[in-house]
């Protein structure tokens, strides 16, 4: 419970301490200097965020393509089989 309280008191201190560097002009620069530096790192975890969605959509579709095609050749070589077999039972028959 003590460290809760620090915590919340730690956090009510920087409101009052924000509100004071920001009622002094030298106080809103360093203030807006911060907020672009924390803008920048933002836009560059935004755009490699981006970047790593884009390389992992780019491996699924690569992975889907491929199974699609082992799926494909394994239909064919049923459908090859299965054909074969029945020329095979046709051909015993006669």
């Amino acid at each position: 419970m003590k460290k809760l309280v620090w915590f919340l008191f730690g956090i009510a201190g920087g409101f009052v301490l924000a509100h004071l560097v920001n009622k002094d002009p030298r106080g809103q620069e360093i203030l807006a200097d911060v907020d672009a530096r924390i803008t920048q790192f933002t836009d560059r975890i935004a755009d490699a965020y981006r970047e790593q969605e884009a390389r992992f959509t780019g491996i699924v579709d690569e992975v889907r393509d491929a199974a699609a095609g082992g799926a494909a050749a394994v239909h064919d070589a049923v459908t090859e089989a299965v054909d074969s077999a029945g020329d095979v039972a046709r051909k015993l028959t006669d």
